[in-house]
């Protein structure tokens, strides 16, 4: 079984009858209370949470770690009342540190004119910290209402209004439920985790499936709160996707959209990246290496304001020149 393979859930929603899974204390597409799991209770954990981001990682004896994996504040160690959500499935590593470390110099490298053109030589590695974050792979059923001006059926004016509601189909698309990376540094790494490579969480202890010291992020939010943060995903790619023939006309503007979520179907997922914090001149900035393609890095990096002020000030003297040369032609 993959982790995008459908698993019919064995109850349903009263209201929307939308499909409650394990672990649910609401309807992920409706938000009704959903009745009580009697199921077996998951065992106590123990995580390290973040006094900063908030973050939560797994917490082990022989690995504790007084500081942020994400941002290197100070954690302290939690055993939450509420169950912890448990990933289902894991994505291996398959960059090493080594190979992390470079990605980010060679990402350093490639930044611009408008970086410091010293910063991959000069810049210094404070800690590389290889984590599983937190994610959704989501499958939703949604009927789109939307309304459009276009170029179809316009006569004299250049534009007619439409409007119309359809049902689309999305799969498999991977959502953060990081609280440690931000909704950037996620969307930036999403596209290239190879999903057909996972395994079952639980074979983590059984492969070496990422390098020592390795954490998982823990999921704080239940399964309900993904349904904001799909509704804005499908919200945002609708639009695209209408345009490929269902609304009329071939040009459009004043597209708006809303969406209904018909079922809801996710499966939790552990994502491999490397959190870096580096130093130059005296400060501090983070990137993210992905774990399973080393071309893909985000993060902040200096501005090298001297070059921003030499470009301006070209600039202001060029148009102070144009300015002389119209008034001296004027003149004559």
């Amino acid at each position: 079984m993959s982790p995008h393979t459908s698993v019919a859930a064995a109850r349903c929603c009263a209201r929307c009858q939308g499909p409650l899974e394990a672990g649910d204390l609401r309807c992920a597409v409706c938000g009704l209370a959903a009745p009580l799991d009697r199921g077996p209770a998951p065992p106590p954990v123990q995580v390290l949470r973040c006094t900063e981001c908030g973050a939560a990682v797994s917490y082990s004896a022989e690995a504790q770690a007084p500081k942020c994996r994400f941002c290197g504040a100070v954690t302290r160690l939690e055993q939450p009342v509420d169950p912890i959500e448990q990933a289902d499935w894991l994505l291996p590593f398959a960059v090493s540190p080594e190979q992390a470390d470079q990605a980010l110099r060679q990402w350093m490298a490639g930044l611009g004119f408008f970086r410091p053109s010293d910063l991959a030589r000069a810049a210094t590695v404070e800690g590389l910290q290889p984590i599983w974050w937190a994610g959704w792979i989501v499958s939703a059923d949604v009927i789109v209402s939307w309304t459009a001006d276009s170029n179809a059926g316009a006569r004299r004016s250049p534009w007619a209004p439409h409007a119309g509601q359809t049902q689309l189909p999305f799969r498999n698309l991977l959502l953060s439920a990081s609280r440690g990376l931000s909704l950037d540094e996620a969307r930036e790494l999403a596209p290239a985790f190879q999903l057909d490579r996972a395994v079952p969480a639980a074979h983590r202890g059984q492969q070496q499936l990422g390098p020592a010291g390795a954490v998982l992020e823990q999921f704080d939010a239940q399964r309900s709160a993904a349904r904001k943060i799909v509704s804005e995903r499908i919200a945002a790619s609708a639009e695209a996707a209408l345009k490929q023939g269902v609304i009329p006309g071939s040009t459009f503007r004043n597209v708006h959209v809303a969406v209904l979520l018909r079922a809801l179907e996710t499966r939790r997922v552990a994502l491999p990246s490397y959190v870096l914090a580096y130093r130059y001149s005296g400060r501090s900035y983070r990137a993210v290496v992905h774990g399973q393609d080393g071309r893909r890095v985000t993060g902040t990096a200096p501005i090298a304001w001297g070059k921003v002020a030499l470009v301006i000030a070209g600039a202001l003297a060029v148009v102070v020149l144009v300015i002389a040369v119209v008034a001296l032609a004027r003149a004559r």
